[in-house]
């Protein structure tokens, strides 16, 4: 699929308002996995404004984070400098740049919930030769699917179903993206992953946060960050949505706080067998 610049004009500000975090626990799994020590490079694909790359920087000596938004970096540069984390190189470019954009080795690369976005098979050979020997290909996404939920902490759930059928009053019920329409997946991370060098992958899970609760301008950002969704599909009836979704929000919970079980975390995983790194 072609990169499109558009499809998340005026949402890098709403993405880390509007999305739920990853698992509190998914650093400590992934540094005991891959035995993480402080050492190597990270390479966050497809990085967005940040949320896994300035997590995890704290696990290399050295991070790159890949993304083709400027806006998106420019939000994760200011995540970094608030958390103080200086050992980040930010890199506007996109995966399929690779290796030219941000040579190798590395002894992680990682997608957070980016990697469907990408030429998704292309994009995973290129990673096995930049990858170091033993080094290993990330996948970091939510899963609900299939995973126990946790009972509400008390507020009410996030109403997606009533917030869903306002964005289909505004946009129609054509799932939009950018200046298209979003695609429509027919397979799985795995079914592609098994066709690379990097063969099968495993899949591991870190418990997510059982009693998130996000407050109602959170809630509209997390739709404003959706490539479905992002404001400058609205044009200039932009304020009336919100307005919608504020009122829907408010008839649903007075206090404006809601439950949010994004589902736990899990990570799709595939190493690189030990042996001799190749200069791609």
């Amino acid at each position: 699929m072609s990169y499109d610049p558009t499809i998340y004009d005026g949402a890098a500000r709403h993405y880390r308002a509007g999305r739920p975090a990853y698992s509190p626990q998914l650093e400590a799994l992934l540094a005991a996995e891959l035995e993480l020590d402080g050492s190597g490079r990270l390479l966050d694909c497809g990085c967005g404004p940040g949320m896994l790359t300035v997590r995890l920087a704290r696990l290399f000596e050295e991070v790159v984070g890949l993304d083709p938004d400027e806006e998106m970096l420019a939000e994760g540069r200011r995540a970094a400098y608030e958390l103080a984390v200086e050992n980040i190189r930010w890199v506007r470019a996109l995966a399929e740049d690779l290796p030219g954009a941000a040579p190798g080795p590395y002894r992680v690369v990682t997608f957070g919930q980016s990697f469907h976005w990408m030429d998704e098979e292309r994009v995973a050979e290129t990673v096995y030769d930049l990858l170091e020997p033993g080094g290993a290909l990330a996948l970091v996404v939510h899963a609900v699917e299939g995973r126990p939920a946790p009972e509400s902490p008390g507020p009410p759930p996030i109403p997606h179903a009533e917030i869903g059928a306002i964005v289909d009053r505004y946009l129609g019920p054509t799932k939009r993206a950018g200046r298209g329409v979003a695609p429509v997946r027919t397979h799985r991370f795995e079914d592609v992953l098994v066709r690379t060098r990097f063969g099968a992958p495993r899949s591991l899970f870190a418990r997510g946060i059982p009693d998130l609760v996000r407050d109602t301008e959170s809630v509209l950002s997390g739709y404003f960050s959706m490539s479905s969704s992002a404001p400058h599909l609205f044009g200039d009836r932009v304020d009336d949505f919100a307005r919608d979704v504020r009122a829907l929000l408010a008839a649903c919970s007075p206090s404006g706080r809601f439950w949010d079980w994004p589902g736990d975390t899990e990570v799709i995983l595939v190493r690189k067998p030990p042996g001799r790194y190749s200069k791609p």
